[in-house]
């Protein structure tokens, strides 16, 4: 089935046509490269994995509550507009809010996959190059297992958002190599690798879980890879380009935070945009998800010397200036060690199940002997 016919609203056929900004550069210098950079590439070689294989598809989901999750973590639980809904309508807003959200993930995956092959193109240095590729072939990967989750699973898709597509725009068509790296590498897989984690931990359903867990052992890599490269090229820079990477940084973090109030979701169940915005941010739960998306993106943006009073004035702003003191490299060892510990529990359980087998087929020839 086409994914068109999937769509809770139309959306065009016609390709999404992002005009090409800035230099292809090309370097004759193959010998020579950073060592962070070159292991981490060597990393990314020996860690890839088959989506088709490495998840179980055949594992149910439901699809009036394909998440496992409390009803306490709905915006609109105990307002009137909850009170209202028949269980069956409940069962259909969780079935929207997942796929809104698990749509997102797939197209902010495509955006990283297209910005991944731009920065092979762009990037002056061959290590740098190296890494980019191998990171264009993990969210190709991703891409193919969120929407084979939609497609097979949720049978329900989202038009990509708007602030999602805004900061998607401003990445790709900015001329200068190191903005792909900051708006992609940065803030759009820093706030994608927080909300996986968010949803990861949370779920009680094994499918997604799994998918999480995997997806962000690959993703941890490709902040790494933002944190390593800009790093190095913003010591560097005039107070006049370090202002205006701020700046992006700014807006790009208050479109990110706006993103994740899903008012799409709402307005298909008759909620006017504006009740659903005041709504969200009302809500406990979506003040605490909202200020942890941020838990990858702050620590980083002062890592990498993005770190002026204007930006620490507008992440105290949303809630978030705490975050700059999280452990990142913890973080990311973290969410590295889960995907090994998920693999060898399910291995485990698999060898467990198949001596079963084996001695059950034992017993019953002795038996029938």
């Amino acid at each position: 089935m086409s994914t068109h016919e999937l769509y809770t609203t139309p959306v065009s056929r016609e390709t999404w046509n992002v005009p090409l900004a800035g230099d292809t550069r090309f370097t004759w210098e193959y010998d020579e490269g950073r060592d962070k950079l070159l292991n981490l590439y060597q990393k990314g070689k020996d860690k890839q994995w088959d989506a088709v294989k490495r998840i179980d598809w055949s594992l149910d989901v439901d699809p009036d509550n394909p998440l496992g999750l409390p009803d306490q973590a709905n915006a609109l639980y105990g307002t009137p507009y909850w009170e209202k809904m028949s269980e069956k309508e409940r069962g259909r807003l969780r079935l929207h809010l997942t796929s809104w959200q698990f749509s997102q993930f797939l197209h902010g995956e495509q955006g990283a996959m297209i910005t991944g092959a731009r920065i092979v193109e762009t990037v002056p240095d061959l290590d740098a190059k190296f890494y980019s590729a191998t990171q264009t072939m993990d969210e190709a990967r991703h891409v193919e297992l969120f929407g084979k989750f939609l497609h097979e699973k949720l049978e329900l898709v989202y038009p990509i958002n708007d602030n999602l597509r805004a900061l998607l725009d401003d990445t790709l068509t900015d001329s200068r190599w190191d903005m792909p790296y900051l708006g992609m590498q940065v803030l759009i897989e820093g706030l994608a690798l927080a909300a996986f984690g968010l949803v990861r931990d949370m779920t009680t359903v094994e499918l997604p879980k799994q998918m999480l867990t995997y997806v962000m052992q690959d993703e941890a890599r490709h902040v790494a890879f933002g944190r390593l490269a800009l790093r190095d090229h913003y010591r560097q820079l005039t107070d006049t380009e370090r202002r205006e990477r701020e700046e992006f940084v700014i807006e790009g973090c208050y479109l990110m935070r706006d993103r994740f109030q899903a008012l799409e979701v709402w307005e298909n169940f008759g909620i006017p945009k504006a009740e659903a915005s005041r709504l969200a941010l009302e809500s406990e739960y979506m003040r605490i998800f909202q200020s942890l998306l941020f838990s990858r993106i702050v620590p980083c943006v002062k890592d990498i010397g993005l770190w002026s009073e204007r930006v620490q004035s507008a992440y105290a702003d949303m809630g978030v200036l705490d975050m700059s003191k999280a452990d990142l490299e913890a973080l990311m060892t973290q969410d590295e060690e889960l995907a090994d510990k998920l693999d060898a529990e399910r291995f485990a359980a698999e060898e467990a199940g198949r001596r079963e087998e084996v001695d059950t087929v034992i017993a019953e020839a002795a038996a029938s002997g």
